[in-house]
């Protein structure tokens, strides 16, 4: 397996781990258990940084002059990096609305 693709597998999996965890969040606020629902968003902000950092490698090898072998996996866990990222931005707004009410 080349080395893109074993980083696209972190990218997917830190990201899947990081948007169920808003998923999650949102549930728990819906529910009125925001003290749960803060540590899911921790929770979800931990593993989008963890994919972040991935993506920050690949990112800085590029720009060292090392280029990557783009495939499948890597445009896939970038795609799921980005939604998961917009996923954890809207619950942190819904939450807000459901703290609120």
């Amino acid at each position: 397996m080349n080395p893109a693709t074993e980083i696209a597998f972190q990218i997917i999996l830190h990201a899947g781990n990081g948007k169920s965890s808003a998923m999650e969040a949102i549930q728990a606020a819906k529910e009125g258990d925001f003290e749960e629902s803060d540590r899911l968003i921790g929770e979800a902000t931990e593993e989008l940084g963890k994919a972040h950092n991935y993506q920050t490698k690949l990112l800085k090898e590029e720009a060292n002059g090392e280029e990557t072998k783009v495939n499948v996996f890597l445009i896939h866990g970038q795609d799921h990096l980005m939604t998961s990222m917009t996923v954890r931005d809207l619950a942190v707004e819904i939450i807000e609305i459901y703290r609120n009410k």
